[in-house]
C-alpha cells in the first residue's frame, strides 16, 4: 500500500469513527411538571425526587422498565442459617462519581443514614435492628423476626460514600420538613450511569454520562447528557415538545394526548401507573383549624366522612377531568399492589340525596366550611380535580375554600401535620400493602406513619401492621392484610378518587417502554434503528 493511500484509508477511519462517536453521543431533553425536592437522596420519599436521583444513585436492589427487582450494588441476598438476618453480597470494582471505592462501610452507613429521624425513607426500614458488615463486599441485614419484604423496600434505598458524607456535614439526612439544608441536598457524589454537571432548582439540571460506570455492558447506555427542565404549565411542557426542545415529556396532559400523538416524529405510550390519587382528613382533632365549626371536628364524625365518599363522582371526574385517562377506584392502593381485591376497589356511586341524609343525622344539615390543600403540579390535572371536587362537596352542604400550591409548598403541610384536608398521591415501590400501612394507617411514631396526616391512632391497628414485617406464613399475613383493610375502609380515613393512568410523550426516535412506577431509568433508554 502507498503512502498516499494509507492516508486517505487512515483519514477515512478516523471520520467513520468520529461520525460513529458523534451518533452514539445522544443528548436527551426531558421535561415533567416538577422538580425534584433535594438531592440528598434519603430526605425526601417522592417520586419526581427519586426520580432524578435513580440517574445518579443506586441502591442495592433496582426495579427495571417493567416494575422487577434486579441486581444493582449488591449481586446476590439470601436468608443465612438465622431466619432474621439476610446477608448481601456486594458488587466488587464499583466507584462512587469522585474515584472512591463503593464498599461495605458505605452500605451500612448508607442504610443506617436511612435510618435517622430525619430520614423520609425510614418506615421502609422500621424492622431493622442492625446492619453490619461481614467482609469488604458483604453485608448483613439482621430484622426483628424474619422479613421477607426487605428486598423489595430497598430498591429506593440510595448508596452514599461514608468519606464524602461525613467530610462535607452532611451526616444526618436534610430535615425538609422544618426547612434544614445539607451539601448533600445540594451536591451528588453516586454510584449510577450519570454524574451531576449542574443545577438550578426548577429551571434546568443538567447530567453527563458517567465514564467509569460498572453497567457498561449490561445497560443500553445509549444517553450521554440528560437535560432536565421542569416545566409546570401544562401548555409550555406541550410546546416543547411539539417544537422539538425536548425529546419526552413525563407528565403528558390528558388533553392534549390526540394532537401529540397525530404529530410528526412524536408518539404517546400508555400504561397504567402505580399510584392512587385521594383526599385526606383530619379525623384525630378535637378543633379544626380551617373549619366554621367552633369546639368540633366534623371531620371526626365516620357518617360525615362516608357522605363525603358518597359526594365525588369518580365516573364524572373520569370523563371529564381525566379525559378516560384513570380508573376510579374505593380504596387507596392500586391493582399491582398484594393486598388488592375487586371488592375494595369497588366504589360508592354519587349519591347527593343519601349523602345529605348522613350529614343531617351527623348533625351538620347545615354543612360547613373547610380548606382543601391541594398541589398544583404533581399529579396529573391534580388542580383541577380538587376544583371539580369542590363543586360535588357544595352539593351536600360543605363549602370547600380550595388553597393550591406547589409540591415543595404542600407536602409539608401533611408531614407537619398543618392540614385539616388534602389532597395527596400514593405509589407503592414494594408491592405490598404493608407500605401504604406503615406511611398512612400506622399512628405516627419517630419510626412510622410519616404521613398520617389524618391523626388517626388505633394500637390494636398499629399492632397488625408491625406484625406484617416479620410474618412469613404469606396466608396468615394475607389474611391481616384483609382485616386491616376492613378496618380501614370502615373508617372511611381516606376519599380514594382514581388510578392514574401514565402517559408519556416522546419523540418517536426513542425506544422506551413505561414504568409503572412512572421511573424513567434512562440508562436503559435505546434509540430506534
Amino acid at each position: 500500500m502507498t503512502t498516499k493511500l494509507l492516508k486517505i484509508t487512515l483519514a477515512s477511519a478516523l471520520a467513520v469513527s468520529v461520525a460513529s462517536m458523534t451518533a452514539q453521543a445522544k443528548t436527551l431533553r426531558w421535561s415533567s411538571a416538577g422538580d425534584s425536592l433535594t438531592l440528598d437522596p434519603h430526605a425526601q420519599n417522592e417520586g419526581p425526587t427519586h426520580t432524578l436521583a435513580h440517574q445518579m444513585y443506586e441502591g442495592l436492589l433496582h426495579r427495571d422498565m417493567s416494575g422487577q427487582i434486579i441486581p444493582a450494588l449488591a449481586t446476590s441476598w439470601e436468608v443465612t442459617d438465622n431466619p432474621n438476618v439476610w446477608l448481601f453480597t456486594l458488587r466488587e470494582g464499583v466507584k462512587f462519581h469522585d474515584g472512591a471505592d463503593f464498599n461495605a462501610d458505605d452500605a451500612v452507613f448508607s442504610l443506617k443514614r436511612a435510618m435517622r429521624p430525619t430520614s423520609a425513607m425510614k418506615e421502609l426500614l422500621s424492622s431493622v435492628k442492625d446492619v453490619r458488615k461481614a467482609g469488604d463486599y458483604a453485608i448483613e441485614i439482621e430484622t426483628d423476626g424474619p422479613n421477607p419484604l426487605l428486598p423489595a423496600n430497598l430498591t429506593n434505598m440510595f448508596m452514599m460514600d461514608e468519606d464524602w458524607t461525613k467530610s462535607n456535614g452532611s451526616e444526618e439526612p436534610q430535615d425538609i420538613a422544618n426547612g434544614g439544608d445539607n451539601f448533600a441536598a445540594r451536591n451528588t457524589n453516586g454510584t449510577g450511569a450519570y454524574k451531576l454537571v449542574s443545577r438550578a432548582v426548577d429551571e434546568k439540571t443538567v447530567l453527563a454520562a458517567n465514564p467509569d460506570y460498572w453497567g457498561k455492558g449490561t445497560f443500553p447506555l445509549e444517553v450521554s447528557e440528560i437535560v432536565f427542565t421542569p416545566v409546570q404549565e401544562a401548555s409550555t411542557r406541550v410546546s416543547a415538545l411539539l417544537s422539538g426542545e425536548v425529546d419526552i415529556t413525563l407528565d403528558l396532559p390528558v388533553q392534549d394526548l390526540a394532537r401529540v400523538d397525530a404529530a410528526d416524529s412524536l408518539k404517546v405510550i400508555k400504561a397504567p401507573q402505580n399510584r392512587t390519587i385521594f383526599f385526606g382528613m383530619n379525623v384525630g382533632a378535637a378543633d379544626l383549624a380551617t373549619d366554621n365549626v367552633d369546639g368540633k371536628n366534623p371531620l371526626a364524625d365516620v357518617r360525615v366522612r362516608q357522605a363525603m365518599n358518597m359526594a365525588i363522582d369518580r365516573t364524572a371526574i373520569q370523563r371529564v377531568v381525566m379525559r378516560g385517562q384513570s380508573e376510579p377506584t374505593g380504596v387507596i392502593m392500586p391493582p399491582f399492589v398484594n393486598g388488592w381485591t375487586k371488592e375494595l376497589d369497588a366504589f360508592p356511586a354519587a349519591d347527593t340525596d343519601k349523602a345529605k341524609a348522613l350529614m343531617s343525622e351527623a348533625g351538620y344539615g347545615d354543612g360547613f366550611t373547610i380548606v382543601l390543600n391541594c398541589p398544583n403540579d404533581r399529579y396529573i390535572n391534580d388542580e383541577a380535580i380538587c376544583q371539580a371536587a369542590v363543586g360535588m362537596f357544595a352539593r351536600i352542604g360543605i363549602t370547600v375554600n380550595l388553597d393550591s400550591k406547589p409540591k415543595a409548598q404542600h407536602f409539608p403541610l401533611i408531614t407537619n401535620r398543618e392540614t385539616d384536608f388534602y389532597m395527596l398521591g400514593w405509589g407503592v415501590p414494594t408491592f405490598d400493602s404493608e407500605y401504604i400501612f406503615n406511611f398512612l394507617a400506622h399512628t405516627t411514631t419517630d419510626k412510622l406513619g410519616s404521613w398520617n396526616g389524618t391523626g388517626y391512632s388505633n394500637a390494636a391497628l398499629d399492632s397488625k401492621i408491625v406484625s406484617l414485617a416479620s410474618e412469613t406464613d404469606l396466608d396468615k399475613r394475607n389474611s391481616t392484610i384483609s382485616e386491616i383493610w376492613g378496618e380501614l375502609q370502615n373508617e372511611t380515613l381516606y376519599l380514594p378518587i382514581h388510578n392514574q393512568v401514565l402517559n408519556w410523550g416522546m419523540s418517536d426516535s426513542i425506544d422506551f417502554q413505561v414504568q409503572p412506577e412512572n421511573q424513567p431509568h434512562f440508562k436503559f433508554l435505546k434509540y430506534s434503528k
